[in-house]
């Protein structure tokens, strides 16, 4: 049996508070954007109770959350760091390619950053999430630190919203212009 604090409960806080703000945006019609569920295929099930007891990924999974925001469609995935270094490794390179072509399509891909030991919030553009990217590739640092963020984009909880995504949407659209 797993613990609280293991690996694959990672993050469901992150999840929990992020799926509770959806559901504010979502009742204020401000938004509608879901969850995009990991595929799986079950190998084992237990007759007794109906649960999945082993299974294995059907492919790669591309972001977390997907929608649109009042007629614009965004996608993002969620991630979680306990330091101020962010380790590039945390991001997929199918995640990369899947948000940049998102962009493409005009729209608006992101990553939303929780540094838990600071209790912050970071909205990353995907532009941004690209410098850091390339920097890499290019044999630079394989992460990024929290003093390289523009500082404008770290959020505040307020009107009630608990992780206010659509802030970071605002302040990225007007940046576009």
């Amino acid at each position: 049996m797993g613990t609280w604090n293991s690996r694959g409960l990672r993050g469901s806080t992150l999840e929990d508070l992020i799926n509770r703000t959806i559901e504010q945006y979502r009742e204020r019609h401000l938004a509608v954007i879901q969850k995009v569920p990991t595929p799986i295929t079950p190998v084992s099930i237990d007759k007794a109770t109906r649960h999945i007891t082993l299974a294995y990924f059907d492919q790669k999974s591309t972001v977390d959350y997907i929608g649109a925001v009042q007629g614009i469609p965004v996608c993002f995935d969620a991630k979680e760091c306990a330091s101020d270094t962010f380790p590039l490794q945390n991001i997929h390179e199918h995640q990369i390619t899947f948000m940049c072509e998102f962009e493409q399509q005009e729209g608006i891909a992101f990553l939303l950053i929780y540094f838990s030991h600071r209790s912050a919030y970071y909205y990353m553009r995907c532009s941004e999430m690209m410098k850091f990217w390339n920097r890499s590739l290019q044999g630079g640092r394989k992460s990024f630190l929290i003093s390289e963020l523009d500082p404008s984009y770290f959020l505040s909880e307020h009107k009630g919203f608990f992780v206010p995504f659509l802030d970071g949407i605002q302040r990225d659209l007007e940046d576009r212009d």
